[in-house]
C-alpha cells in the first residue's frame, strides 16, 4: 500500500491508502509512471531555453524526450546543462548541445527526479551518485521541476528508511563516517561499486559518498544540513531544501501537478 497525497496541501492524507486500481484502470510498472512523469515536465520546456539536465532513471526519460522534440522541430536552440558525466553523455548521443552554469550561470529550468519528496517539497537525492552537481546547478535555476512517481512520497526526509548520500573527500573517510554516525545516532555506510564490494563508489568528482540511515525524524532540516557540513571531510548532502518549485507525481489514478510558488 501507498500513502496517498493531497498535493493541494503541505500535509499527506493518512486517511487514504491506494490498495489496488479502480476495475478496468490500466496498472503502470514503475517505470511507466516514471515516463509519465517526465513527459509532462517537459510540456515546460521553451526553445531557447537553457535547461539542467538531471540524472538518473526519471531523469532519463525527460532527456529522451527533449532529444526527440528537438529531433522533431519542435524544439530549437536548446542548451543543457548535464549533471553528471552519464548525463552529457546521454545528451551527446540525442545530439542536445551542452554547456556549464560558468558559461551559462543562470538556467531557465531544471528538471530531475529525487529519491524521497516530504509534503512541503524538500527532496533526498543522490543515490545515484550525482548530488553535488545537481545541486550546483539546479540551485541556479529560475525553475526547478522535480519528476517522481508515488512510491517517493515520504511524511518526513529520511522517511523511507533508505539511503540520505552524503559527498565526502576520500581522506580519512572512516574518521568522517564516524563523526556522522555520532552526530546522528545513525548508522553511516560506504557506499561500493555493485558487485566489487571491496571498491569505494566514486563520485564524478573523485569523492566517495557516505549513506546515512536515519532511525528517526531529523528535525529541522536546515540546522540537520549545516551540522553535516560542519562536519570536517564533508563536501555536500542529499537534502535539497526549497529548492524544488513544481512537482509531479505520477501515480494509479494520473499524473498531480503542485506548484509551490
Amino acid at each position: 500500500m501507498a500513502l496517498a497525497y493531497d498535493l493541494g496541501s503541505k500535509k499527506p492524507n493518512p486517511t487514504t491508502l491506494i490498495s489496488s486500481p479502480p476495475p478496468h484502470q490500466l496498472i503502470f510498472t514503475q517505470d511507466e509512471l516514471k515516463k509519465i512523469a517526465a513527459y509532462k515536465a517537459v510540456e515546460f520546456v521553451e526553445s531557447g531555453m537553457v535547461i539542467g539536465l538531471g540524472t538518473g532513471s526519471t531523469a532519463k526519460h525527460a532527456i529522451d524526450r527533449i532529444g526527440e522534440l528537438l529531433h522533431q522541430g519542435k524544439l530549437s536552440n536548446i542548451i543543457g546543462i548535464p549533471t553528471s558525466k552519464q548525463t552529457q553523455h546521454q545528451a551527446f548521443c540525442l545530439g542536445i548541445p551542452v554547456s556549464d552554469i560558468e558559461t551559462h550561470p543562470v538556467v531557465d529550468l531544471a528538471i530531475d527526479g529525487a529519491d524521497e519528496v516530504d509534503p512541503d517539497m524538500n527532496l533526498v537525492k543522490g543515490r545515484g551518485g550525482s548530488l553535488l552537481r545537481e545541486k550546483m546547478i539546479e540551485s541556479c535555476c529560475k525553475k526547478f521541476v522535480v519528476i517522481v512517481d508515488e512510491s517517493k512520497l515520504v511524511e518526513y526526509v529520511g522517511g523511507s528508511g533508505l539511503a540520505m548520500p552524503v559527498e565526502i573527500v576520500p581522506f580519512c573517510w572512516k574518521f568522517t563516517a564516524k563523526k556522522l554516525e555520532s552526530l546522528f545516532g545513525c548508522v553511516a555506510k560506504l557506499r561500493v561499486v555493485m558487485n566489487k564490494l571491496d571498491d569505494p563508489y566514486v563520485t564524478d568528482n573523485g569523492n566517495y559518498i557516505i549513506d546515512l540511515y536515519f532511525k528517526k525524524d531529523v528535525g529541522d532540516l536546515r540546522v540537520a544540513g549545516d551540522a553535516m557540513l560542519r562536519v570536517a571531510g564533508v563536501v555536500e548532502h542529499g537534502m535539497f531544501i526549497d529548492m524544488a518549485t513544481t512537482l509531479i507525481v505520477a501515480g494509479e489514478f494520473g499524473v498531480t501537478l503542485r506548484n509551490k510558488y
